[in-house]
């Protein structure tokens, strides 16, 4: 069944990209329901596995159905490529209670029982921080990769509109999305269905969750598309280190790789995720070089970041331009 969204004023203007990580971090729990649907993440799946019993599952699990369909309250519409995780769950903290209410009877439809956590006179509390838990456990370490192949999802997308037009960059989105005259018209695999004005605009989500594409339930919500990002099926495939020659011969491959990957902060776990070995591995190397004065550290929430000091921007510079 069709979402038809018609477009006001059918221009640039009216159609914007926005990356949300509370949308990816709700949409992942799809994984939790039915793990063999999502074959790609089945890495990150099975690294996540030891971390749920220290999350508040049973809440975590109500937010979902078995049809995989979460409350629309939230993913509330991101406002740019830009959004923090923070300020989303300050807005989901602050949604409205009758907002709530028929949001979850929309997922749990006419006759059926809402599960006991969402029935708690306290259930949005809980909610936030059972997302704010998941996120620091499971999602934290690996957002800036996440986040880059969506950035670079939105890039494609925008370059694809303005040399082609919006007719082609929607029908890139998926074969279920095409528009016609100044209709955007999405075909759900679910029986949602309603037509509406974009007045405030359209916004294009690309995410690593979904099969083809998806539509808020309600029709009250924020015109919104959700769709396949490019590229996620290379998400968590290792990434060659990058080594200097000259650096590598004096300080190894892997530890020369690590310095020069490091110009930009990142933990050991976002760095083993990336580079397909074991944490234990990476923090060895990062424990030699930060002890030789190349790397600096500081601790940001649960995890310790790592980058390059001076000294090591000095010395993979000399090792990149051995003339100077």
């Amino acid at each position: 069944m069709p979402v038809r969204y018609q477009l006001v004023g059918p221009d640039l203007a009216s159609v914007r990209f926005a990356v949300s990580p509370l949308n990816e971090l709700v949409l992942s729990l799809r994984s939790w329901r039915d793990p063999g649907r999502y074959p790609i993440h089945l890495p990150w799946i099975r690294r996540m596995r030891q971390a749920r019993d220290a999350l508040d599952t049973e809440m975590l699990l109500a937010l979902i159905d078995e049809r995989r369909w979460t409350p629309d309250f939230l993913t509330p519409r991101p406002r740019s490529p830009l959004t923090r995780i923070e300020d989303e769950l300050a807005t989901v903290a602050a949604t409205p209670s009758d907002v709530v209410d028929r949001d979850l009877r929309l997922l749990y439809r006419v006759g059926e029982r809402l599960p006991p956590p969402l029935r708690a006179p306290d259930a949005l509390t809980r909610i936030v921080a059972a997302l704010a838990g998941y996120w620091d456990l499971c999602f934290a370490a690996h957002w800036p990769r996440m986040r880059a192949l969506l950035e670079g999802d939105v890039t494609y997308r925008g370059r694809e509109m303005a040399q082609h037009g919006l007719a082609t960059m929607f029908a890139g989105l998926s074969d279920r999305v095409a528009m016609t005259g100044d209709t955007v018209e999405v075909r759900l695999h679910s029986n949602v269905h309603y037509t509406r004005p974009t007045l405030g605009g359209l916004t294009l989500v690309p995410t690593m969750w979904t099969p083809a594409v998806a539509a808020p339930i309600s029709p009250e919500e924020p015109p919104t598309i959700i769709y396949l990002a490019r590229g996620s099926g290379t998400l968590w495939q290792p990434e060659p280190l990058p080594a200097p020659g000259a650096l590598a011969a004096l300080l190894g491959v892997h530890r020369a790789g690590l310095l020069a990957r490091l110009g930009t902060p990142a933990s050991s776990t976002e760095l083993a995720t990336r580079l397909g070995v074991t944490t234990t591995a990476v923090n060895q190397h990062l424990r030699a070089l930060r002890a030789g004065g190349l790397l600096v550290s500081a601790r940001h929430g649960r995890s310790v970041l790592y980058r390059r000091s001076d000294l090591g921007d000095r010395l993979l510079a000399g090792s990149v331009h051995p003339d100077r």
